[in-house]
């Protein structure tokens, strides 16, 4: 008879707190009460920020379930200067939404692993941040981020900078998706994307990129051995995919550097500058791979012959010999009867001459 009301106890003992009760936002709209919230940071918080401007310089470390976001999306808080806008470090399932950070020396956001190499942070979300004016020379970057797994970017605007607009180490489980990048005079612009040091199981997709660097999509790169995430990788970059996305301008549109394995399907191509592709090797250690293993398939392909004497620059140890092209559409605007590509193995079901516009 008594066992009913013992089990009705246990229930209402092990019952949940109310999510809401936990995680109450935290809402501040100035610089003081600002430093006052990150100051009493803990696991599971939300910050709200109200309009205006902000210094950057803000620096969390080990705060795992973390949101940080505009309290209005219509008017995000605008952080300005510093060496970093934010730096975390092994900050697990951070939420970064709807900011916008501009002018610093060093990076806009840079996200991290805290140097503990063997252990990846994951579930990171970076949604509607605008990122401006980085560097403006030098390796400074955008968005840095490394040692993260299950990373998520989306509709993020980029807009100068001095190294890459994102920059990725050891990165792994990442999908960029609806994002902007855009060339600045007076910015340096190494690459709008970059993926290297054992970066993998990457997608990018319907991006934007615009005079975004002497390579707009580096896949690939060259990295320190000590970097490497994981250690011991013996490629910069693996099954990596590349579809639906616009490239113009540029000296080229895509570099393949150290990849085993990528695709790069779907994409529409705009005029750039020097080549279409290239295909390198920068990280010549023992045991590394030689750059190999890419579909080129079902891309357009609008250029000036005038510009693009050499489609594909191949460099010395690669094996270019293993990309394969499928159903491009190569078209030379200025002499559409030199449209037809010279390429390192034959391609199956090419167009040429026809305007893929």
């Amino acid at each position: 008879m008594h066992s009913k009301p013992v089990i009705l106890a246990v229930l209402f003992a092990t019952w949940p707190v109310d999510a809401a009760e936990k995680s109450a936002p935290t809402i501040v709209r100035n610089v003081i009460e600002l430093r006052a919230a990150l100051a009493g940071l803990k696991d599971g918080a939300t910050l709200k920020i109200g309009p205006g401007d902000y210094p950057g310089g803000h620096y969390i470390e080990r705060t795992a379930d973390l949101t940080i976001e505009a309290l209005d999306p219509e008017q995000p808080p605008h952080f300005k200067g510093s060496a970093n806008a934010w730096h975390f470090a092994r900050c697990p399932n951070l939420t970064l939404r709807n900011l916008r950070v501009s002018g610093q020396t060093d990076n806009g956001l840079n996200i991290d692993d805290g140097g503990e190499l063997t252990k990846p942070v994951g579930g990171i979300t970076i949604e509607n941040i605008a990122v401006s004016d980085i560097g403006p020379t030098g390796n400074h970057d955008g968005v840095k981020c490394s040692g993260l797994d299950e990373l998520v970017i989306r509709n993020c605007r980029i807009t100068g900078w001095g190294g890459q607009g994102i920059d990725m180490v050891g990165c792994h489980k990442v999908t960029i998706r609806a994002c902007t990048f855009t060339g600045k005079a007076g910015f340096s612009a190494s690459a709008g994307i970059q993926l290297k040091g054992g970066t993998a199981d990457v997608s990018v997709e319907k991006c934007h990129f615009k005079s975004a660097g002497e390579r707009p999509l580096n896949i690939g790169g060259s990295t320190g051995l000590a970097y490497f995430r994981p250690q011991g990788a013996k490629f910069e970059a693996a099954r990596i995919s590349v579809r639906d996305n616009v490239i113009e301008a540029s000296p080229c549109a895509a570099a393949f550097v150290g990849v085993d394995g990528a695709e790069f399907t779907g994409n529409t191509i705009l005029f750039p500058e020097k080549w279409i592709f290239r295909i390198l090797q920068e990280t010549v250690e023992p045991g590394f791979v030689p750059c190999r293993n890419v579909l080129i398939s079902s891309n357009r392909i609008v250029f000036l012959r005038s510009q693009v004497q050499v489609e594909i620059n191949i460099g010395p140890n690669t094996a270019a010999n293993s990309f394969r092209f499928a159903q491009n559409q190569w078209f030379a605007e200025d002499r559409p009867q030199e449209s037809r590509p010279t390429l390192p193995s034959a391609e199956k079901d090419g167009i040429h001459v026809r305007d893929p516009h």
